[in-house]
């Protein structure tokens, strides 16, 4: 069984803070995909930088306490590629992909439009330069598997409130649309509903840290695994985990029935 975790942090160093590091450990993944570190390199202890059992690889970003993404596997991958066009995304940290063998799997970060007018620009620039290269990326004939918070519920059954946030980034009908374009036009599979196709409160991902919406499950998804059909179909379980919280985002744990050959080429 391939077991893979998505998991934005809100600062890998808060969520140290909140003992994220022995439960990821215990969960025995062959690849956990981190979002959001909010540090460089030198932030990083030597803890995160070489976890025990795992090969570290991570993808920060030039502006300090921002963004950042990280992938570790228990086998060394043959390849490493931070960003994934050279453009204003890659200096912000939001892609990193690690092919291990006969599987790709990225970590992916979309930003977020919530803060300003002007931020919800740049989402719509990456949206729009992200999805030739999810085409592409198909068309590489690989099974990939995409990890990340995408910041957009693609679904009403998706979010708590969906009729007051219909105005709202994350849920506007531009970003839902541009993910049906990835489902029916470029083949990718939402792991999570394929498994789970009815599944409304229990699958939320994400909490505001305003008034009680984590006590009240006023959440959304927004994290997902996004993969090649072939590796899709071999998905036999997903969890969220909120047992304990390390974030404002919970863990997506999916495990993959999928014959991974970590030492092919």
């Amino acid at each position: 069984m391939l077991r893979i975790i998505s998991l934005n942090l809100n600062g890998i160093r808060s969520a140290w803070s909140k003992n994220v590091y022995p439960w990821l450990q215990s969960q025995q993944a062959d690849v956990i995909c981190f979002q959001e570190l909010k540090a460089q390199l030198p932030d990083l202890s030597p803890e995160m930088l070489a976890p025990d059992g795992q090969s570290a690889h991570y993808h920060c970003a030039e502006k300090k306490g921002y963004s950042g993404v990280g992938v570790w596997s228990r086998h060394l991958p043959q390849q490493v590629i931070h960003g994934f066009d050279g453009g204003e995304f890659d200096a912000e940290g939001r892609y990193l992909r690690a092919d291990i063998g006969n599987v790709s799997v990225i970590s992916l970060y979309l930003p977020s439009g919530s803060s300003s007018p002007e931020r919800q620009e740049a989402k719509f620039r990456f949206l729009d330069v992200f999805l030739p290269k999810m085409g592409a990326l198909r068309a590489e004939g690989r099974e990939i598997v995409l990890c990340g918070d995408w910041n957009i519920a693609h679904q009403e059954a998706d979010l708590k409130n969906w009729k007051s946030n219909r105005k709202n980034s994350g849920f506007l009908p531009e970003e839902r649309a541009w993910l049906t374009r990835v489902f029916e036009e470029l083949g990718w599979v939402d792991v999570y509903r394929r498994l789970y196709p009815e599944a409304t409160d229990s699958c939320y991902t994400w909490w505001s840290n305003r008034g009680q919406a984590w006590a009240k499950n006023v959440g959304w998804r927004i994290d997902y695994q996004i993969a090649t059909p072939g590796i899709a179909t071999t998905a036999r379980a997903a969890s969220i985990y909120k047992a304990e919280r390390f974030s404002d985002h919970a863990p997506l744990i999916i495990d993959y029935d999928y014959p991974f050959s970590p030492d092919a080429n």
